[in-house]
């Protein structure tokens, strides 16, 4: 996921220190012509706001022989996109909107000469980052183009190196996970919790797709959660204030990125100037809905299919502007991420005699974040602390619902199955709004599953 700090380029700029930072690094931008021979009916109408195609190749090449063998970078590169997103600044300036593109989806090649052979070949069926392969940027924005009917106007392209020393010079990024992480493929080994992450622990992180069975999907996820955090570490943590830091961290993106002709100075600095007021609550992150059922395509493979209908109406809100996702924070603390998801816990709420009214304040608080709650009485006098019994084959659905009432006691009873039961005791406990570690898993208030860059975040 090397593409993903180039997204907060605009706001790595946005201090002010401009024209005078860029001057000294905005001749080491490599230059692609991604928009050679695109002109005319082929190409879909300009929508309102700006659209950026974000391409993270797999290019290991500047990379030394120890830090490709300690981030297991070995083998050769497949010279294709890894990674692929539409970032859509809108009209406004109010908002970023990142919508991903598994790198496994079914996707119809328009007719093009192969870079690599010469060979014209017609219209035919390939994984969507094939398209690089075969043609490069050109061919990536024309299928990107066909697939969801939005004109990119801007075109950047991101490796394993700068991705690793934008992290660096940012100074590391936050990442907090409720289940601990570890795939050998990549090396990430994480506990649960919050940890503050280098650049090569940040390319495990990102690239990491053997973790659970949602491999890619799971994945993009991942990276949508540290696009956020990055955008979060620049407008939190002085960055921007740092003349020094903020030239290291421009000249590590920008001496290793590789971008479209018009994606100059000019471009980066009205881009800096619109997003100055941004912060996490300013980005949201979709992942491309997807239908039930895949498709094999012989000699290509099993890919992933969009859902016709959910997509058609996602990229219809991207042409015309419209948000994706709630932006308007609900009120109070950031609700704290757990790995199950409320909606599907049950919960029965015990209290003593006399307590019923307490009982249903906490079972009306749990319901109020997303538990299935109800109160029953039990005949005797509470305890003194209040108590959180569960079967011990729902330790994670206890856990979560632990973390919604902090300072309860767990115990263990076998017995219950999945209904979790909470004694409320004299403490008097407070409830904790959660929400789910995986935003996919959580109810939506709109179509789109997109969330918010301040919900994807560690609590602050």
């Amino acid at each position: 996921m090397r593409g993903l700090t180039a997204c907060s380029l605009g706001v790595l700029l946005a201090a002010g220190a401009g024209r005078t930072l860029l001057n000294g690094v905005d001749h080491e931008i490599g230059r692609v012509d991604a928009f050679k021979g695109l002109a005319g009916p082929e190409r879909p109408a300009a929508g309102h706001g700006m659209n950026l195609l974000l391409a993270g190749t797999d290019e290991r090449a500047k990379l030394d022989k120890e830090t490709r063998e300690r981030y297991k970078l070995g083998g050769a590169p497949c010279h294709c996109t890894d990674t692929l997103m539409i970032v859509h600044l809108s009209a406004d300036h109010s908002r970023a909107s990142v919508v991903s593109l598994p790198r496994d989806s079914y996707a119809m090649l328009p007719p093009h000469v192969d870079r690599n052979s010469g060979e014209h070949h017609h219209e035919h069926p390939v994984k969507l980052n094939a398209a690089y392969a075969e043609g490069g940027p050109q061919l990536t924005v024309r299928t990107v183009e066909k697939l969801t009917k939005v004109k990119i106007d801007h075109y950047v392209e991101v490796d394993f190196t700068s991705f690793m020393r934008t992290v660096d010079a940012l100074g590391g990024v936050e990442i907090c996970t409720t289940r601990p992480l570890k795939d050998s493929y990549t090396g990430l080994d994480l506990s649960a919790g919050s940890h503050e992450l280098d650049g090569g622990q940040a390319l495990q992180y990102v690239r990491a797709r053997h973790l659970d069975a949602a491999s890619d999907l799971g994945r993009m996820q991942r990276q949508q959660r540290f696009l956020a955090a990055v955008v979060d570490r620049a407008t939190s943590g002085g960055t921007l204030l740092n003349p020094v830091r903020l030239h290291e961290v421009a000249s590590a993106l920008l001496s290793a990125v590789r971008a479209d002709k018009g994606f100059g100075t000019d471009e980066i600095l009205d881009l800096a100037r619109a997003m100055r007021g941004f912060g996490p609550s300013s980005s949201e992150f979709v992942s491309m809905p997807l239908a039930a059922k895949g498709r094999h395509v012989p000699g290509i493979g099993d890919t992933l299919v969009w859902d016709a209908d959910r997509a058609k109406a996602l990229f219809t809100a991207l042409r015309e502007d419209h948000p994706l996702a709630a932006h308007k924070p609900a009120p109070g603390p950031a609700p704290v991420a757990v790995d199950v998801p409320p909606q599907q816990i049950s919960v029965r709420v015990l209290h003593g005699t006399g307590a019923g009214d307490e009982a249903e304040r906490v079972a009306k608080a749990l319901r109020a974040t997303g538990f299935a709650a109800r109160t029953a009485a039990t005949g005797t006098a509470g305890p003194a602390r209040t108590t959180v019994s569960y079967d011990p084959g729902w330790d994670r659905s206890a856990k979560s619902l632990a973390t919604a009432l902090p300072g309860a006691a767990l115990v263990r009873h076998k017995g219950l199955a999945a209904t979790l039961e909470v004694t409320v005791g004299e403490d008097h406990p407070a409830v904790t709004k959660v929400r789910a570690e995986d935003p996919s898993q959580a109810p939506k208030e709109n179509k789109y599953g997109a969330v918010r860059g301040d919900e994807v975040t560690c609590p602050s």
